[in-house]
């Protein structure tokens, strides 16, 4: 078998080509690379550190198990991804969570869990005063956020959470955009509903 190659300075889909030959240093290198981001995803989605593990891990294993699958004229990271995507939503239409908060998930115990499962509602260049506002909202904005699809929930956290483009999150979940930009609006527009008796 040829001598590895470099794989820090490997392209993703390099790497994915000698993880297809079956090794194992391949698959470790896209594990290294995706671990942090996936898990990160995962837990602002289900808001549960040890569940986040858990799915994250079952994210590598089914990596691992469709790699053949993977076409590399798509981002390799858009599909990895994608996988994280559907196993918190299969996760969260399994069992209803009612755990987000604006200020972190329950079991956040860490300044770092906390940061990581805050959530930001309305857009991050927002006023000191709006941005307390928004906070004060907590346990109603908490409530309805449970309350949406998972799939509208998935694109309001990449959009407001993560900050990410219309465009990113398309890409990643691999929606037209168009779709993307409706999942959003309705999210909004039902937040903003369950919210109504709030605005005064």
């Amino acid at each position: 078998m040829a001598e590895l190659p470099d794989l820090a300075s490997a392209t993703d889909q390099e790497i994915v080509v000698l993880a297809r030959e079956g090794r194992e240093a391949a698959y470790r290198e896209l594990i290294r690379r995706y671990e942090r981001p996936i898990f990160s995803l995962i837990l602002r989605m289900v808001r549960d550190r040890q569940l986040a593990e858990d799915l994250a891990q079952e994210t590598f294993i089914k990596t691992l198990n469709a790699i053949a699958s993977y076409r590399p004229e798509f981002k390799f990271s858009s599909w990895i991804f994608k996988i994280a995507n559907n196993a918190a939503i299969d996760h969260l239409r399994r069992r209803e969570l009612n755990t987000l908060s604006i200020d972190g998930a329950p079991h956040a115990t860490t300044a770092e869990d906390i940061e990581a499962t805050a959530l930001q509602v309305g857009d991050r260049g927002e006023s000191p005063l709006a941005e307390l506002e928004a906070r004060e909202l907590g346990s109603a904005i908490e409530r309805a956020i449970g309350q949406l699809r998972p799939e509208y929930r998935s694109c309001i956290m990449l959009r407001h959470v993560e900050g990410l483009a219309y465009e990113e999150i398309a890409s990643m979940l691999d929606l037209p955009l168009g779709t993307v930009k409706t999942y959003i609006h309705r999210a909004r527009h039902e937040l903003r509903e369950m919210l109504t008796h709030l605005r005064d």
